[in-house]
C-alpha cells in the first residue's frame, strides 16, 4: 500500500474557488456560497484503504459538525479512466452507504486539487470563516494496519477550537494516504 504525506498547504492561504458537482444530487456547489461560513474541505475517494479506514469517522464529522455551522465538502480528483471504482456514478453510491451528510463533489479537471496542493487520500484543510486556512493535515494518527482506533482527535480538536473561538494550533501532522491518482496529462 504506497503511503503518500500531504503537502502541508501553508497556513493563512485563502480556500481556492471552486465550482464542482454535487454527485449526490448532481447541484453545482460553489465555494462562494460558504462566505462568512468556516469551510472543511476533505480530498476522499472511494477505493483507497485509508479513506475506507476512516469512512465512518468522516460521517461522524458530517453529523457533529454540519449542525454548528461547519460548511464541509468531499472531493475525488481522482483519475477515473484509470480507477473506475472513483467515477460519480459510484461515488453517489458511496456517499449513500456511508451516510456521507456533506456534498460528494467530482473535481474531473483535477484543477481543484492542483488549486490545493492536495496529494493524498484523504487530506484536510480547515479554513476560517474569512476562508483562511488554519488546519491543514491528519485527522489522527490511525492508520489501516496500525492498530490505533480512528478517533478523528487531530481535526476535531481544530475543528472545536475554531468554532469555539480558541486558537488553532500550529503543531499539525501532514495526512498519510493513497497518492491522488493524476490523469497521465496531468503532473
Amino acid at each position: 500500500m504506497a503511503r503518500t504525506p500531504s503537502n502541508m498547504l501553508d497556513l493563512g492561504t485563502y480556500l481556492p474557488e471552486f465550482n464542482l458537482p454535487n454527485t449526490t444530487n448532481g447541484e453545482l456547489v460553489h465555494s462562494k456560497n460558504s462566505k462568512g461560513h468556516p469551510v472543511l474541505v476533505m480530498f476522499i475517494c472511494n477505493h483507497c484503504p485509508f479513506v475506507i479506514h476512516v469512512r465512518a469517522e468522516l460521517a461522524r464529522l458530517g453529523r457533529d459538525y454540519l449542525a454548528k455551522g461547519l460548511n464541509i465538502f468531499a472531493i475525488s480528483s481522482n483519475d477515473v479512466e484509470s480507477h473506475p471504482d472513483d467515477s460519480p456514478e459510484k461515488m453517489k453510491i458511496e456517499a449513500k452507504e456511508a451516510g456521507y451528510l456533506f456534498p460528494y463533489l467530482y473535481d474531473q479537471t483535477q484543477n481543484v486539487a492542483k488549486s490545493f496542493r492536495a496529494a493524498c487520500t484523504p487530506d484536510f484543510y480547515l479554513f476560517d470563516a474569512n476562508h483562511k486556512l488554519v488546519y491543514r493535515g491528519q485527522l489522527d494518527d490511525s492508520r489501516p494496519s496500525n492498530g490505533l482506533p480512528v478517533t478523528g482527535k487531530d481535526l476535531r480538536f481544530a475543528i472545536d477550537a475554531l468554532l469555539e473561538g480558541r486558537t488553532v494550533s500550529n503543531e499539525q501532522k501532514p495526512s498519510l494516504g493513497c497518492n491522488i491518482k493524476w490523469k497521465e496529462d496531468g503532473r
